[in-house]
């Protein structure tokens, strides 16, 4: 719990720069036809945008979910949202 108010506190460029290290990539999703990277670091899971949709590229926004209860809400809201 300390480690997601930490991490929250990073800057956008740290975060990405700690989760490309430590995290572990889940995969890949698109929405409004961008595609958005998701990431596990323990309990916490993270969403990031890329310019251009390149994970090489610096990245636009991150979106930070507690635990895999809030991650599995938010992607049915998502898929639900849809259609």
């Amino acid at each position: 719990m300390i480690f997601n108010f930490f991490f929250s506190q990073l800057s956008l460029e740290k975060q990405v720069s700690y989760l490309q290290t430590k995290g572990v990539s889940l995969g890949t999703r698109v929405k409004d036809g961008r595609k958005i990277y998701v990431y596990m670091l323990r309990s916490l899971f993270v969403e990031v945008i890329y310019e251009h949709d390149n994970s090489m590229k610096p990245a636009e926004k991150t979106k930070l979910l507690r635990g895999l209860k809030n991650l599995n809400k938010h992607l049915e809201k998502e898929f639900r949202s849809t259609f």
